[in-house]
């Protein structure tokens, strides 16, 4: 019993990290159609925020909570303003672009912090399962990524701002005619996006510690769990991650974290082969 509920909370874990790596380029790639190749960086800036805010005396739970979200999401603005504003309706120059801020931003981090990993220590310790420990930040993982989807839903849902957001992304030359500044409303969702993928990126740094090319092992996941959701940002992202999370945790349990990997890939490719425009392109059509 003690090991099946292990399992169970470790399966419930990996869906929520999917959907907290997922969560922000969810924002940008599905609603936008921009190809952030940079996002698994932005996870990374995040994670340094936390780590340098830390070393500064700076409470932990503040920085992971409001400065990486806020630093990322300045500087997501900054991305949006300087290059990806030149790039909407040209996807495979914005994925060059930001395949090639990939590689500034792991170089310029590089030569500022070093390639060694650093990191914060796990927060609140371990919990006892019967004869097996599990951190208790594995709570704050999920609840985490809980609380975020449903801040989405409510911002897309029921706030101006929101409504303003989705058909801006859907007819924006209707939205310009109908006299919405649409060149900030991209402005804006990018800046979002950016902002909850550096709230992400400091909530997996305890578990991950952090180095420049620490988004390299993220952004594969990332991707897949993104196209494998279709265009609905909220069920896209969340039956997506359910999915593939659960498949690649039982895996892992079963063989190991290679084969966990390897399944997660599989899973992807035949449900893409099934439903190649996602999930939510075949099932929940009309679902945000």
């Amino acid at each position: 019993m003690d090991y099946s509920l292990v399992i169970a909370l470790e399966m419930v874990r990996a869906v929520a990290w999917l959907v907290l790596l997922a969560s922000g380029l969810a924002i940008i790639f599905g609603m936008m159609r921009i190809i952030n190749f940079a996002h698994g960086e932005f996870l990374m800036l995040g994670g340094y925020t936390v780590v340098i805010s830390a070393r500064h005396g700076v409470n932990e739970w503040f920085a992971m909570l409001v400065l990486a979200p806020i630093v990322v999401g300045i500087f997501g603005v900054l991305v949006e303003r300087l290059v990806i504003q030149r790039l909407y309706g040209r996807i495979l120059d914005s994925l060059l672009a930001t395949w090639g801020l990939s590689m500034l931003m792991i170089g310029g981090v590089t030569m500022i912090f070093g390639n060694s990993v650093t990191g914060v220590a796990t927060p609140l310790g371990g919990m006892s399962i019967g004869d097996y420990q599990v951190p208790r930040y594995n709570f704050v993982l999920i609840f985490a990524a809980i609380a975020l989807l449903v801040a989405i839903w409510a911002a897309l849902k029921f706030t101006k701002a929101g409504l303003i957001a989705r058909a801006t992304m859907q007819n924006p030359d209707m939205s310009e005619a109908l006299g919405i500044p649409t060149r900030w409303v991209y402005m804006a969702t990018f800046g979002i996006g950016s902002a909850v993928t550096g709230f992400a990126g400091a909530l997996l740094a305890p578990m991950t510690g952090v180095v420049p090319t620490m988004g390299v092992n993220f952004i594969a996941q990332s991707f897949i769990t993104v196209i494998t959701g279709g265009a609905s940002v909220i069920a896209g992202t969340l039956t997506a991650a359910g999915l593939l999370g659960s498949i690649s945790q039982g895996m892992t349990f079963l063989a190991g974290p290679v084969y966990g990997d390897a399944a997660l890939l599989l899973a992807a490719l035949v449900l893409l082969r099934l439903l190649p425009q996602g999930i939510t392109g075949r099932i929940f059509k009309k679902s945000l």
